[in-house]
This record gives C-alpha cells, structure tokens and sequence, in this order.
C-alpha cells in the first residue's frame, strides 16, 4: 500500500482527542470548584506571585486580550484580584490576587492537581517523561516552523 505523505493523521486526531478529553474532565473538577476555566487559569498563574502585567497573564494563560479581560472583570467583581498601578512601567496594570484569591489559590490548585493526578499516575513516572519529551520535541518543531524568517 503506498504512503500518503500523511501518516500523522492519526497521531494528530488522538492528540486532539486527547486535549479534548482531558478538558472535559478538568473542566468539570474546576466548575465543581465554583470557577470556570479561564478564572482558574487566572488564579492559578497569580498564585505564588507578587502579581503581573495582564500581557504576562495572557502568554501565561493563551488568553487573548479581550477574553482576559473579561475574566479579570469577573475575578475583580468577585473580590478575588486586584489592579494596581504597575510600579515600574507606567503604561501598564499590575494583577494579583486579593487575600481572598490568595485563600482560594491554596485551596483550588492543590484540590484539583489531587484530581487530576490519579489519570497520570496510571501512565508511572516512565512514560509519564517520554510522552513530555515527545510533545516537547513536537512543540519545538511547531514553533521553528512558524518562526518568522531571519534577516
């Protein structure tokens, strides 16, 4: 039978699939939480910080502006952040958690690694280190491939 030239197919179609189950199933914890994704995302990046500019909290998180912004609205409203002006760049907010989002960090974030952690456990340490190195080596392939040309 000859080669289609796209044998990745089905290795794309599980990566896929993969993501999709695993947000499925963080998602759910998180919503149990009382948070959504993106509001967990947020708390979790600020957690065991001083705080950071909102485009730090976007690369961290793959929001977008606008959806950040918006999360940060609702985090604000619930008393859980703050926005502060950012001590050395003043074009900039600085982001951090309040008290309370602080208190919910500690919470949220080790509640949920504790759910999430049964599901890769399964794999053992082993293959656990192969699949991040091989998903690595995919990344690092991605992002060459999509790097502006050099001059």
């Amino acid at each position: 039978m000859p080669t289609t030239g796209f044998e990745f197919l089905p290795t794309l179609r599980e990566l896929v699939r993969t993501y999709q189950a695993f947000d499925a199933f963080s998602s759910a914890h998180i919503r149990r939480l009382g948070l959504t994704s993106p509001q967990f995302d947020v708390i979790a990046t600020l957690g065991n910080t001083q705080g950071m500019s909102c485009r730090d909290i976007g690369q961290k998180t793959l929001m977008v502006k606008g959806t950040l912004t918006g999360v940060l609205d609702r985090l604000e409203q619930k008393g859980l952040i703050s926005r502060i002006s950012h001590p050395t760049d003043g074009r900039s907010t600085l982001v951090r958690l309040s008290p309370a989002g602080e208190d919910l960090f500690v919470r949220v974030f080790s509640a949920h690694l504790t759910h999430l952690e049964p599901v890769f456990a399964q794999l053992g340490p082993g293959p656990l280190e192969t699949l991040r190195q091989h998903l690595e080596l995919l990344r690092h392939s991605l992002e060459k491939q999509s790097a502006p040309p050099s001059d």
